[in-house]
């Protein structure tokens, strides 16, 4: 009878304390990836659900700001292009990873508020939620790169064979985007205002990075603190991939991307893990 008594006890606590310690958090992760697809299919459904023209918004937003920059940065502010590069194809390849990284880190950030009634009824790793949620960005981005594609065979513009490395600086953004989207959501359960923080952000990174320009109208001596913007060093590669050398590539913008995004991906991550364990009781 004592030794059935301790068993459930033990059992218990298992499930009650579970994640608490590192090694058994990430492996409860593991244990819980038939949950993460799950999540993730359930938002693409819920993304397009009862909406009149379903996927097309991932074509019409693009576009819509590729024309809105394309006129008043190209036309009216006359800023340059990238060597002899139709601007639109300069504007729309700096578009796709932002508009990429802003769907991400926004749905990250408010994961955990939307998914509330969840998180109070079972237990699971709650990294899930904002992880999850970013892949309808990923999704949109499939889709607008197509329109991309078609794009360039319109100006009749191929790339190069680096472009096989956009890949890479995919990761790059959606860690990014990751990074802050942990913090952010764990702000936003104990202070509903960040969930008006967060538009404000992608707003305003939308003029501070080099999407409707490009990054060489910065001077020189202000170039390293502008790649401080990890989007900076991430649009700059996007555009070296498809555009080529004529793209003025600044490879310690790069870099500073690279360490930044590791930190803040790092710190998010610390910073989610130690927030978690209040989660139930706050939200």
């Amino acid at each position: 009878m004592d030794n059935t008594q301790i068993s459930a006890t033990a059992e218990f606590d298992v499930i009650v304390e579970a994640g608490q310690l590192e090694r058994a958090y990430w492996r409860d992760v593991w244990q819980f990836r038939e949950l993460f697809l799950f999540l993730a299919w359930k938002d693409v459904l819920v993304r397009y659900k009862q909406t009149a023209i379903g996927v097309a918004w991932s074509v019409i937003r693009p576009i819509l700001t590729m024309v809105v920059f394309t006129v008043i940065f190209g036309r009216v502010a006359k800023l340059p292009s990238d060597g002899d590069t139709p601007y639109a194809i300069m504007v729309y390849s700096a578009l796709l990873p932002w508009q990429m990284f802003a769907a991400a880190f926004s749905d990250a950030g408010n994961s955990m508020v939307s998914n509330s009634n969840m998180i109070r009824k079972v237990y699971f790793p709650r990294v899930m939620l904002p992880a999850a949620s970013m892949v309808v960005s990923l999704v949109d981005f499939l889709i607008s790169f197509g329109i991309f594609v078609i794009l360039m065979a319109y100006y009749q513009f191929v790339p190069d064979i680096r472009i096989l490395l956009l890949p890479l600086l995919l990761l790059l953004a959606l860690a990014f985007a990751l990074g802050i989207g942990l913090i952010v959501s764990s702000l936003n359960v104990k202070y509903r205002d960040f969930r008006f923080i967060i538009p404000f952000i992608v707003q305003f990174g939308l003029y501070v990075s080099p999407v409707g320009f490009s990054s060489s109208v910065v001077p020189d001596q202000w170039r390293l603190l502008y790649s401080l913007n990890p989007m900076v060093g991430v649009i700059d590669g996007f555009r070296w991939c498809i555009l080529g050398d004529v793209v003025d590539f600044y490879l310690p913008g790069l870099a500073a991307s690279i360490v930044l995004t590791i930190s803040i991906l790092v710190f998010g991550l610390a910073f989610f893990r130690k927030s978690e364990r209040t989660f139930a009781d706050t939200i």
